[in-house]
């Protein structure tokens, strides 16, 4: 089978467990205030490309992987590409590689969806904003899809890190973190809630496209900003666990 691909990374050390190859799919439904990949959105303007001739590119980096690693299918959002990606679970699984699923939770959880949820290693799971209204305002769709993602995952108790991008001035406070840890009360599946900080390195792609930058004037967050806030949300979330 054939799917679209943005970009290949060969060795990331910040997508999941260990040493892995990145996979980005193109083809995204949000359309996210703070994207850095805007050229992401189209699937088409991914490379058409063939599943076992990736699961082969995959493959040439198995002796970096160790017990850990592995590929991660993120974008865009993979989840876009649902029957592509379990198109290649069979391909991976006989040369022993795991995978891990990076996504916004944006797609409805159809069959193909959770089958390929519930065959990752683990999820990184994005939690954009804490409420239906600032979802709407800022990715152009709602929450209730990543609290059926993240709902599905706690019951089959898969392993999952959730994860908020930072944004100076528009989450970046301890009572707005608050309301995103009121959803991960009772979901003992999240291993960890990450901060990201937002940066301003993908504003390029906004002018080279001729698209309109919404955050053009802001700033990256300052990173003890971002220490700070990983602190309140390790302690809060600890305390959630107790």
């Amino acid at each position: 089978m054939k799917g679209f691909v943005h970009s290949f990374e060969s060795l990331a050390a910040v997508d999941g467990e260990g040493l892995r190859c990145a996979v980005f799919l193109s083809g995204c439904p949000l359309r996210c205030a703070y994207c850095h990949n805007p050229d992401t959105w189209e699937r088409t303007r991914g490379k058409e490309t063939d599943g076992e001739a990736l699961a082969r590119k995959v493959a040439r980096y198995t002796p970096y992987f160790g017990e850990d690693g592995g590929v991660t299918f993120s974008g865009g959002e993979p989840l876009v590409q649902a029957e592509f990606i379990r198109s290649m679970m069979p391909l991976l699984a006989e040369k022993g590689i795991r995978y891990i699923i990076d996504t916004s939770g944006g797609v409805p959880l159809s069959d193909t969806v959770k089958e390929v949820l519930a065959g990752a290693q683990s999820v990184l799971l994005d939690l954009k904003f804490p409420d239906d209204e600032r979802y709407q305002r800022y990715t152009g769709k709602g929450i209730e899809a990543p609290l059926a993602t993240l709902r599905y995952l706690n019951s089959i108790e898969k392993k999952t890190r959730i994860r908020t991008v930072i944004v100076p001035d528009l989450n970046d406070r301890e009572e707005i973190l608050e309301d995103y840890l009121a959803h991960l009360r009772g979901m003992d599946c999240v291993e960890r809630y990450e901060l990201l900080g937002f940066h301003t390195m993908g504003f390029f792609k906004y002018e080279k496209l001729g698209m309109e930058n919404p955050l053009a004037g802001t700033k990256a967050l300052d990173p003890a900003v971002k220490q700070r806030l990983q602190a309140f949300v390790d302690r809060k979330l600890k305390e959630l666990r107790s």
